[in-house]
C-alpha cells in the first residue's frame, strides 16, 4: 500500500511540475496524477536505454517523472496537430 500512495505522491508532483513547465492548465486532479505516474514509467524505460541506473530517491523519481511527462505532453500535442 505504501509503494501505490507513494508514486500516487510522484505521479502528482510530475504532473504539476509538467502542467507548469507545458503551460497545461491542471483543472482535473486524477489526469495531472496519471500524466506523472505514465511519465514515470516513460521516463525510466528512457533511463535505462541511456543506460543510467536507479541510484537517488523521492528527487530523482520526480526528476525522472517529469521529464517523461513533458516529452509525453510534447508528443501528444504534436500528434494532435496533426490532426
Amino acid at each position: 500500500m505504501g509503494s501505490i500512495l507513494y508514486w500516487i505522491i510522484v505521479g502528482l508532483i510530475a504532473g504539476l511540475i509538467t502542467g507548469k513547465v507545458m503551460g497545461a492548465p491542471s483543472s482535473d486532479l486524477l489526469m495531472t496524477i496519471i500524466t506523472g505516474i505514465a511519465g514515470a514509467f516513460v521516463g525510466g524505460f528512457l533511463m535505462t536505454l541511456l543506460g543510467f541506473s536507479y541510484t537517488g530517491g523521492l528527487a530523482y523519481n520526480i526528476i525522472v517523472a517529469v521529464l517523461g511527462a513533458v516529452l509525453l505532453t510534447w508528443g501528444y500535442r504534436k500528434m494532435k496537430a496533426r490532426g
